[in-house]
């Protein structure tokens, strides 16, 4: 009877140490993970369950550490994600480096899943779009609105938007040399222009300037904006040109204004400033903010941008958005490929940059009581993406470094504040 009892007192003391000593669950985010773009849909799933998040700042490439619960463990195991068991002293030790004043790490509580919403034609386009692949692959879930929601006031339902490939300065994305013959640019057209008679707008220029608009106020609100490829820079444009017709007559069907460039008001754009407008229809781009490829000279393996290390205590949101497990990434191409570092203004934060040309990849910046980030290119693992072209598969890329900022943007808004329950 007395052996039963000791061994029994054994069985729970050993039942108490387990659960005492193995309470953590660390998913490392350097190269021992295996899949670092589900990695982030278990972070998201995990605060949609109502459970908290420690992002780990520059521990291991910005790792996650969570209760070690079974339906999380089960969760890590189903989507392949690599996690380790650590005890609490050990998730102690960890905390202790991390707050020692010395170390360049912090710790980033996460509580609240963002609301995501991704700006995108209803209607299918010859391009597919990064953000929504990596949310796909991820698992994270998002709605995808347009003109519609957005001037019907539909923002607030939302913590994050995306910008997908997009023009902002109603020139059809200056696709006219090349596609203007094309059955989907004569639709993207006609859906255009009746989108903007049915706002009562005369032309398209004016409806996406009056979107452009929203969205800004949206940011200024306190919500997170993220834009790729030519969305950056035309966004900024269309600001800048509000009031001003800089559109040749085969979009609007009048001519632009002679003194366009004079009238440019670089103070209403977010990022950019004494950029150059390109007027020429024929012409492949916008303004001179974007490096044309030709003139990066650049071959394909020699492109690389390189991150900047920011102070994980005292510049917290650059840190999170730069997370990785590499400082240095290959570059890819788009119809923004990158943005000339002389034309962005003086208050951006820089993150990614290929110094040598001068051109900066990956920016940020605040505006009000929200923040905005844009990533120049198309898709971080196709370096030339045309149109047309099949989309990328991301089971091939699942440690891709060039999705993962992507990634870190749509987590951000989950340590900025907490929403209420309704």
């Amino acid at each position: 009877m007395k052996k039963y009892i000791r061994l029994h007192l054994v069985i729970i003391l050993m039942g108490m140490s387990s659960a005492t000593w193995a309470s953590q669950l660390l998913i490392p985010m350097d190269e021992a993970q295996s899949n670092h773009m589900k990695a982030y849909g278990i972070a998201y799933w995990v605060l949609t369950q109502e459970l908290e998040v420690d992002w780990l700042l520059n521990f291991r490439g910005g790792s996650f550490m969570v209760e070690r619960l079974q339906g999380i463990e089960n969760e890590l195991i189903i989507r392949g994600v690599s996690y380790e068991v650590i005890s609490s002293a050990q998730a102690n030790q960890i905390l202790t480096a991390i707050s020692s004043p010395s170390s360049n790490m912090d710790v980033m509580k996460l509580q609240q899943f963002p609301r995501i919403a991704v700006y995108s034609p209803k209607s299918k386009q010859p391009w597919d779009d990064a953000v929504t692949l990596a949310l796909t692959y991820a698992e994270i879930p998002y709605d995808v609105i347009f003109d519609d929601e957005i001037l019907n006031d539909e923002l607030s339902k939302y913590d994050w938007l995306h910008l997908h490939h997009e023009d902002f300065t109603g020139q059809y994305g200056k696709f006219y040399r090349n596609f203007h013959n094309y059955t989907w640019y004569q639709e993207q057209v006609r859906e255009q222009e009746a989108l903007a008679a049915k706002w009562g707008f005369s032309k398209v220029s004016h409806l996406k300037l009056a979107v452009a608009r929203t969205i800004q106020a949206y940011v200024a609100g306190g919500g997170f904006l993220f834009a790729m490829c030519s969305a950056t820079d035309t966004f900024d444009i269309a600001l800048a040109a509000d009031g001003v017709d800089i559109c040749h007559e085969v979009f609007d069907y009048d001519p632009a204004d002679p003194q366009a460039q004079q009238k440019l008001n670089y103070e209403n754009s977010l990022a950019f400033e004494n950029f150059i407008l390109v007027r020429d229809h024929l012409e492949y781009e916008v303004s001179n903010i974007d490096n044309l490829p030709g003139s990066r000279g650049l071959r394909e393996d020699e492109d690389y941008f390189r991150l900047f290390q920011f102070s994980a205590k005292w510049d917290p949101i650059p840190t999170m958005l730069t997370q990785n497990h590499v400082e240095v990434i290959k570059g890819f191409m788009g119809q923004t490929t990158g943005f000339k570092t002389r034309l962005i203004k003086p208050d951006v934060v820089v993150m990614g940059e290929t110094k040598s040309i001068g051109e900066s990849k990956y920016i940020h910046g605040v505006l009000g009581k929200g923040f905005w980030t844009f990533y120049g290119g198309h898709d971080p693992e196709d370096y030339q993406h045309t149109v047309g072209e099949e989309p990328t598969d991301l089971n091939i890329h699942p440690n891709s470094p060039g999705y993962r900022l992507i990634l870190n943007n749509i987590l951000f808004p989950a340590a900025k504040k907490k929403r209420q329950k309704t």
